[in-house]
């Protein structure tokens, strides 16, 4: 079996019955280049089937321990079932992307079962008439962007041949046998014996940047020491870096308690027409995509009369994942605060500003220790984690609190080169990603050949009309297009 780090049990602990942990990816295909000109269910399974010994969290099962003592397992199914996982539906006629988008906000806004691996695979038909999608839904505790994007790698080809995988050494593939209870107690009394060990190691290097750790602010003077700390390094020579923890987030139509229901939104903008941009100003293309989120989300919030008089309060997910740690899946990611200019009107200013936040955000996480939110959570012992988890959040979102982030943007690099599925060629891949009580709003982008394709999560009451945001973000960059031009 293979224990659950902090990071991942927080992922768990955050869902109740309004909101979900999972993410997943809604990829469109071309089924004419597929074997016979048609993807069926049985070829997309058995494609599904031999690879999963190269993809091992596809098997694993939560496991976890009585009273919450230590956080849970992985172990590999006994049970496991593909056909549970692997599921089939149509679009009815036309099939249009309003159709597909409401379709994938309602498959996301339900829980994945907890008896049986985290995942699930939606092949999708009549999509645009008689082109065919694949939505997947995997659960955060299982995976980060980089490890999400191994599993998907290990799903898709470089040609329509289906290439053929072999099982490494040693994988059976029976399963584990379940732990009984007794056992599982056992466990989680060793494991909170070590708890005073596991808090003495993270205090040297966590402490002084326990304000960046937003997610803690509801534990009683978890903030004050963490800014007495970096006072005290700062005076003893230590790092002057820092970062933008002390950011208070405005309230926004976004920032209230979530709904048990999703709105979903997807489009594409030209990969060229960014590096133009980029290129014309001397900034790098996530300089770019941040930038246009912030003018979206500026005129969005003017057409809602909504513009906070000063800027929203961006989390950006950072990858810590090492070379060393490919294939380890799991979550090695630090969560990063940076302002998202919404307050300035010009587009080019908006451009420049964000390229100033967003180096000293770097400059900021270098200082920082890689494993600072795996660190910093163990200031919490499991058996409180899940609920000074969910404590934080609805403090920000209940009696008068202030929001710890108004929304997620994420950029997901991909390849510039064309991918296949059981022989469908991929024609565009677009994120589906979380949203949280006090951010109720997911905009996260993918690259994938000359594309960058966008994926929009929101709540649905919160944001209905989240559609109109891929529109504002493309008149963003026809803007900056024409001034680079």
């Amino acid at each position: 079996m293979r224990q659950l780090t902090s990071v991942d049990a927080q992922f768990l602990a955050l869902e109740n019955p309004r909101q979900t942990g999972h993410v997943g990816s809604l990829i469109m295909l071309d089924p004419s280049t597929a074997p016979g000109g048609q993807l069926t269910l049985d070829a997309f399974q058995a494609v599904i089937e031999q690879r999963l010994p190269v993809v091992p969290p596809l098997r694993w099962r939560l496991v976890e321990v009585p009273l919450g003592l230590d956080h849970g397992y992985w172990l590999d199914d006994p049970d496991f079932d593909l056909d549970f996982h692997v599921r089939e539906l149509a679009l009815p006629a036309p099939g249009t992307d309003e159709m597909l988008a409401e379709q994938v906000a309602r498959i996301i806004a339900r829980p994945l079962d907890r008896a049986r691996p985290l995942w699930e695979i939606y092949l999708l038909h009549g999509v645009r008439g008689d082109q065919m999608a694949v939505l997947t839904k995997i659960h955060h505790a299982l995976i980060d962007g980089m490890s999400g994007a191994e599993i998907l790698g290990a799903l898709l080809d470089l040609s329509p041949e289906i290439r053929q995988v072999s099982a490494p050494d040693g994988v059976e593939g029976n399963g584990d046998r379940v732990p009984g209870r007794l056992e599982l107690l056992g466990r989680g009394l060793l494991g909170l014996a070590g708890y005073p060990l596991r808090v003495a190691r993270a205090i040297p290097g966590t402490l002084p940047h326990l304000e960046e750790v937003r997610s803690l602010r509801a534990v009683p003077g978890v903030p004050m020491l963490g800014r007495i700390s970096a006072l005290v390094q700062r005076g003893l020579g230590g790092s002057n870096a820092r970062g933008f923890g002390g950011l208070e987030a405005p309230q926004t139509p976004f920032s209230r308690p979530l709904s048990a229901h999703r709105r979903f939104a997807f489009g594409s903008v030209s990969l060229a027409d960014v590096k133009a941009v980029k290129n014309a100003h001397g900034v790098t293309v996530n300089d770019v995509v941040v930038s246009l989120c912030a003018g979206a989300l500026r005129r969005w919030l003017l057409a809602k009369d909504a513009l906070p008089g000063k800027p929203l309060v961006a989390q950006i997910p950072i990858s810590v994942r090492t070379p060393e740690q490919a294939g380890s899946y799991g979550n090695r990611i630090m969560l990063m605060t940076v302002p998202l200019l919404t307050t300035e009107p010009d587009p080019v200013a908006r451009l420049h500003a964000t390229h100033q936040a967003l180096r000293e955000m770097k400059e900021s996480q270098q200082a920082m220790p890689a494993a600072l939110l795996a660190d910093a959570n163990h200031f919490i012992p499991p058996a409180l984690l899940s609920r000074a988890a969910r404590l934080s959040f609805a403090l920000s979102t209940r009696w008068g609190g202030s929001p710890l982030w108004n929304l997620v943007v994420s950029n997901v690099p991909g390849p510039r080169f064309p991918l296949y599925l059981a022989g469908a060629k991929v024609t565009a891949t677009y994120p589906v990603s979380v949203i949280t009580d006090g951010m109720g709003l997911n905009i996260t982008v993918m690259s994938y050949l000359d594309s960058l394709d966008f994926g929009v999560v929101a709540d649905r009451d919160q944001v209905p009309d989240v559609a109109t945001l891929i529109d504002d973000l493309r008149e963003e960059l026809a803007v900056l297009t024409q001034v680079a031009a």
